[in-house]
């Protein structure tokens, strides 16, 4: 059972102590809470969409938040637990065991680097790192970048000036340019009439060998599960990448493009300038997205789409000379 080493965690806890009231007869402890595919047998899941489904299906979750709807795709060895409003119930048990990480307190633990830990590594001028964090020879940090506790950096990466770096995994090779804030948390909460509850997000950002961001970018957290970039993706200057986004290998990913959360992108993507790409979406591989489009269903492999919202290129052609013959 892998632990999170982000976030300090509570429990275990009795299934009866987490939800008053709750039918089942079997003495359950819970011991984490995890997304569908990556719970384990003493771990709680959820399942709040059809979306989903497949996962579902395979889940290895000793319980699971769902609705009624939703609850005959569990495995009979995944015992359902019955709720109104999934992610309302998910975020008070998020927040049961995980319940510093609903706000990014800033690391208290920061230090300057000391030349016995990093010998073979190159600092510029005030540069600040947290308790056990871990730096891979040939990689050189710009001037006032702060590396929070626990993160790990490979071998020969540039990390550039006035970078944040919490909660986050780098691979080998990796170049983040300057003013990239990595591993934040989300945009994520609960409305409620008088005070939003926040939604804690207890994930990492994965970002694989020979990945590169440009200035600016800001790639959040997982909420449960993770957010990863792939090996020698690219992301140019101001992208948005929001929390369990999945971003494939060998992409290109062109100026100010913003994903919404938990959206799939398959490998050898391409998408240019100012293209938005809304939540839970699934992009195949090799699509190409031309600029400026509003991507708001799934789009499958090999597909080349544009416009808003996105459509194949054909029909976005045709449908502009349709609009300038009226004009």
């Amino acid at each position: 059972m892998s632990k999170n080493i982000f976030f300090e965690q509570k429990g275990p806890f009795l299934l009866h102590n987490i939800f008053d009231g709750t039918k089942s007869k079997k003495n359950i402890k819970i011991f984490d809470i995890k997304s569908l595919n990556e719970a384990g047998s003493s771990d709680i899941t959820f399942l709040d969409s059809v979306n989903y489904v497949y996962f579902a299906k395979s889940t290895k979750a000793v319980c699971c938040l769902t609705t009624d709807k939703l609850k005959s795709y569990l495995p009979k060895t995944c015992e359902p637990i019955i709720v109104r409003n999934v992610l309302f119930e998910l975020c008070k048990v998020v927040r049961k065991f995980y319940p510093n990480a609903d706000i990014d307190i800033p690391d208290a633990s920061l230090k300057k680097p000391t030349k016995s830990k990093h010998s073979k590594v190159r600092f510029g001028n005030n540069v600040f790192i947290g308790k056990n964090s871990k730096i891979g020879k040939n990689t050189i940090i710009g001037s006032n970048t702060i590396i929070e506790h626990d993160v790990v950096i490979g071998k020969d990466c540039i990390i550039g000036s006035h970078v944040v770096l919490k909660n986050s995994i780098i691979g080998n090779e990796v170049i983040i340019q300057d003013g990239c804030k990595i591993g934040l948390k989300g945009f994520g909460f609960i409305p409620l009439k008088d005070k939003n509850l926040r939604f804690p997000h207890i994930g990492k950002v994965i970002l694989r060998d020979n990945a590169e961001l440009g200035a600016n970018c800001t790639v959040d957290r997982g909420s449960i599960g993770d957010t990863i970039i792939g090996r020698n993706t690219f992301l140019d200057n101001q992208v948005h990448v929001a929390h369990n986004m999945k971003i494939g290998n060998n992409c290109m990913i062109a100026g100010q493009v913003g994903f919404g959360g938990s959206s799939i992108i398959g490998d050898n993507v391409s998408i240019g300038g100012q293209v938005g790409i809304s939540g839970h979406l699934k992009i195949g591989n090799n699509v190409k997205i031309g600029g400026g489009s509003g991507v708001v269903k799934d789009i499958s492999d090999g597909a080349i789409v544009m416009g808003y919202p996105a459509v194949p290129l054909k029909e976005f052609i045709k449908r502009s000379k349709k609009w300038w013959m009226i004009q």
